[in-house]
């Protein structure tokens, strides 16, 4: 995949969130990290229903989810905002599963791309790797 110059990468997965910027160009990806806000992980999840209850006592997913509900949110909101202008995001299969519903039809629009696979705690270079191979 060949990404423009200035075009945000997210990575994320049910805990961590990177964001990075290419400056490089198509030819040639260069990604260097960008700063964003903190992830207001208290959502209650992205999937409607129950959560944590005694007969589902899993609430690490519904952290994953609420924390994948906060990423999206940052997401929408940089988008609105004139902040991205073009966006790769690559996720975790489930969390962007669970984000994809709840882009919204801006950030849809400047979308240049997903890959599912989960790259938050790899080298930088693992990142540019899955890129250049997408």
């Amino acid at each position: 995949m060949q990404l423009p110059n200035g075009a945000t990468v997210a990575v994320a997965d049910g805990e961590k969130f990177n964001l990075f910027r290419n400056a490089g160009d198509e030819a040639g990806l260069k990604l260097e990290p960008l700063a964003h806000d903190p992830v207001d992980a208290s959502h209650q999840g992205a999937t409607p229903g129950r959560h944590g209850s005694s007969a589902n006592p899993d609430g690490g997913q519904d952290k994953e989810d609420g924390f994948s509900a906060g990423v999206v949110e940052i997401l929408n909101k940089k988008v609105l905002s004139g902040g991205i202008s073009a966006l790769l995001i690559i996720a975790a299969p489930r969390t962007l599963g669970a984000i994809r519903p709840q882009y919204h039809a801006q950030l849809s629009a400047i979308l240049v791309g997903e890959i599912a696979k989960d790259l938050t705690g790899h080298a930088l270079q693992d990142v540019e790797k899955a890129i250049s191979a997408a």
